[in-house]
């Protein structure tokens, strides 16, 4: 058996993605291109993603996209052997693009077409970066709109979601708190740039469902962005400087503690010594530097993507269609759907 190389694509929100991989005769996954064009200073004035505008940018960088990305891995079009593509969840309209594009590719070509899930896309690209996972693990996804627990029991066979945000998750949080502090949007990275020079413990903000009777595997971020919106308006009613740094910091590790705290008991509950954090909220050093501390404490091995893969790209879609081909799996109809509510206990959608 030769090499083969999986093309990926991913539309499912403001990011243009298109990656190459290499699947290896013994199924060892080779990055070769992972090109990215983002729409998100379309979308900053607005403080959110707006659909149409995500779509409408989708259709103009679909094609100089994989152009680079074919440029970049040195290869052909005529010489990709499969292609992945998001079929959710995500914007419908953003994922009809996608898909669109990746069903006229494999027309052309007569390639087989893998419609796969864009969440267990986040949790393929640590095997980009970090080589095969073991047969049971946790995986922590938390992204602008995902925040879940997840059983990874084969990234192309099983994955069952233990727990999973009853409502904000915790992008979504970030972003909110950023209005609130008059930081840009999205609002991820200002914050934990900020968080660095303030006090994580200045501020006690609450820590959502984890009381005794709460679910264990649950998160709630609604309730915490509310108190520091309670918090910033008092001190303003008060005639306070606002203590920007602490704010963020104390937010910040409000998040962090309950993403971390909840995914570390899952390992021990479940005994799982490997623990994924995958998703763009991963590449926030606080929450990749907590996991750290209590995975080193508890004994669980600790997997973080390097940042670049863990925001949305074509080279995670391509890596969960190329664990798709090396398991066998039949491709996806020629008459494929885009499905925005997609459960991420669908890997491949048939």
């Amino acid at each position: 058996m030769t090499d083969r190389l999986i093309l990926g694509i991913e539309s499912s929100c403001d990011e243009t993605g298109v990656g190459i991989v290499r699947l290896g005769p013994d199924g060892a996954l080779e990055l070769l291109s992972d090109e990215v064009a983002s729409s998100v200073e379309q979308h900053a004035r607005f403080g959110g993603v707006v659909p149409e505008v995500a779509s409408r940018a989708h259709l103009e960088a679909m094609v100089p996209t994989m152009r680079r990305s074919l440029e970049i891995a040195g290869v052909e079009l005529s010489d990709v052997d499969a292609i992945a593509v998001t079929a959710g969840p995500g914007l419908a309209g953003a994922l009809l693009v996608g898909v669109s594009a990746a069903k006229a590719y494999a027309a052309a070509l007569g390639k087989p077409l893998y419609g796969v899930n864009h969440l267990a896309g986040h949790v393929a690209a640590d095997t980009l970066e970090h080589g095969p996972l073991p047969d049971r693990c946790l995986a922590l996804l938390v992204s602008g709109g995902h925040s879940q627990l997840l059983l990874v029991e084969g990234l192309a066979h099983k994955i069952t979601e233990l727990g999973s945000t009853v409502d904000d998750a915790a992008g979504e949080a970030y972003d909110k708190v950023a209005r609130l502090l008059d930081l840009p949007y999205p609002g991820g990275p200002p914050i934990d740039r900020l968080a660095k020079t303030g006090n994580g413990c200045a501020i006690a903000f609450p820590r959502g469902l984890t009381g005794p009777r709460d679910n264990r595997y649950d998160f709630s971020f609604s309730g915490l962005k509310t108190a520091v919106a309670r918090w910033v308006e008092r001190s303003e009613k008060a005639g306070d400087e606002l203590p920007l740094a602490d704010v963020a910091a104390s937010f910040q590790e409000a998040v962090a503690d309950v993403l971390t705290m909840k995914a570390v008991r899952a390992c021990k509950d479940l005994g799982i010594d490997t623990l994924v954090v995958a998703g763009g909220v991963a590449a926030n050093s606080r929450i990749s530097g907590l996991a750290a501390e209590r995975c080193a404490e508890a004994g669980i091995d600790l997997r973080v993507p390097r940042p670049k893969l863990c925001g949305d790209n074509g080279a995670m879609i391509a890596a969960i269609g190329a664990h798709l081909v090396a398991a066998g799996a039949e491709p996806s109809p020629v008459d494929l759907s885009t499905t925005p509510g997609l459960p991420v206990g669908t890997i491949q959608v048939r």
